[in-house]
């Protein structure tokens, strides 16, 4: 368990995007079809929700058994002409985010988007959703390729934002999400509505583990209440009713 995990401190919430905040499935595995059509790959797997989450380009790097960058490069110009003009649209919010995100934002959170998908598209996704609001700034990838890595992504919004590693949690649906948030010495917390396996998340080994969005938002403002009121400062009590904080198992230490 970090560290931050046993001296609760948290004032920043890093959340990732895809399997996390919205349900991506149709728009991404729809345009890596067409990009796989465009360069006539005909025997396309049924099953494309492992490309939920990691790199893109890695994706391609696997579907197409080959590491030919300008290969790569053209299945993402193919991706990216769909994506851009109609594939993000084939999106949908979980339930409870937009509730859960205007919890933890009048409870006094600093929210901030990681996710390895370019931040010029994660923008416009949260706008077209009015997700927008919530948030404090949206970090993202380039086009280039820089930051895919959520290692990287993670100490990148550390050192633009000057956040205490030890004030701040990642909220996160695959393993990369825990992986990058050990790397950068934040807490983490996974979820197991998205599109990283349950084995996967265990073997991340998450500070916590639920079910649900209004859970973890639940349990981080608890976090808040216990502190304030230890301040003679209970009016946070207010903010969400009632409070269930039943998280699930901690995964077993590897």
């Amino acid at each position: 368990m970090s560290e931050c995990a046993q001296n609760w401190r948290v004032k920043a919430i890093l959340l990732d995007l895809d399997g996390t905040l919205t349900d991506p499935k149709i728009g991404i595995t729809s345009c890596i079809r067409y990009a796989l059509n465009g360069l006539n790959i005909t025997e396309v797997p049924d099953d494309l929700d492992w490309c939920i989450g990691p790199p893109l380009i890695n994706s391609f790097a696997t579907l197409l058994n080959s590491n030919d960058t300008a290969l790569l490069d053209q299945a993402l110009g193919l991706y990216r002409a769909r994506f851009s003009t109609v594939g993000m649209y084939e999106n949908s919010v979980y339930p409870e985010i937009t509730q859960g995100l205007q919890q933890l934002q009048q409870a006094g959170f600093q929210l901030y988007l990681a996710t390895s998908k370019p931040h010029i598209y994660a923008k416009q996704i949260l706008e077209h959703f009015e997700l927008n609001q919530f948030f404090n700034a949206v970090y993202g990838s380039e086009l280039s390729g820089e930051r895919t890595d959520k290692t990287e992504l993670i100490h990148y919004i550390l050192a633009q934002e000057k956040l205490n590693p030890k004030q701040c949690v990642m909220v996160g649906d695959r393993k990369y999400d825990i992986i990058g948030a050990k790397n950068n010495g934040i807490c983490s917390i996974a979820i197991t509505y998205g599109y990283g396996s349950r084995a996967e998340l265990n073997e991340a080994c998450p500070d916590y583990m639920f079910e649900q969005f209004n859970r973890v938002v639940d349990f981080l403002i608890k976090k808040i209440l216990d502190r304030t009121s230890s301040q003679n400062q209970p009016t946070l009590r207010q903010i969400i009713k009632p409070l269930k904080t039943e998280a699930l198992p901690p995964p077993e230490s590897q």
